[in-house]
């Protein structure tokens, strides 16, 4: 196994971490853990940290990717530009464009549905080509 893995110093901390994932043979890795094995590491396994709720509401956390510092704290909408509360909202798929009234919808909807409906008329036309 050692060949496989290269020799030296690299080698050996490969085969450190396999033998501790339980994947590096030798006797751990001969067979299965027995179900009650399992279900005690199960139970033992850690669960992710908990945070308040409170904190939650007050910063984007995970945000922070320095070593010092703090998570961001979250600001009212207004302080966000415009743009980017718009990638909240996915667009409207072709069959719900296409069962709204043309004379209703705004000018982004419009060029949408018709975008949407070339597209789907011209795999039409390809699927029926590819046949004959």
């Amino acid at each position: 196994m050692s060949a496989l893995c290269g020799g030296g110093v690299r080698g050996r901390l490969v085969l450190q971490r396999l033998r501790a994932a339980g994947k590096g043979g030798g006797k751990a890795a001969a067979g299965k853990a027995s179900p009650a094995k399992a279900k005690k590491a199960k139970e033992q396994a850690p669960v992710g940290p908990t945070v308040d709720k409170e904190v939650r509401a007050k910063a984007v956390l995970g945000a922070n990717i320095f070593k010092e510092g703090g998570d961001p704290s979250i600001r009212p909408d207004s302080d966000y530009p415009p743009w980017l509360l718009s990638l909240l909202y996915r667009p409207l798929p072709l069959s719900e464009l296409e069962r709204r009234n043309p004379e209703t919808m705004n000018i982004q909807e419009l060029q949408r549905f018709v975008k949407l409906d070339n597209r789907r008329r011209v795999k039409e036309n390809n699927a029926l080509k590819a046949k004959s």
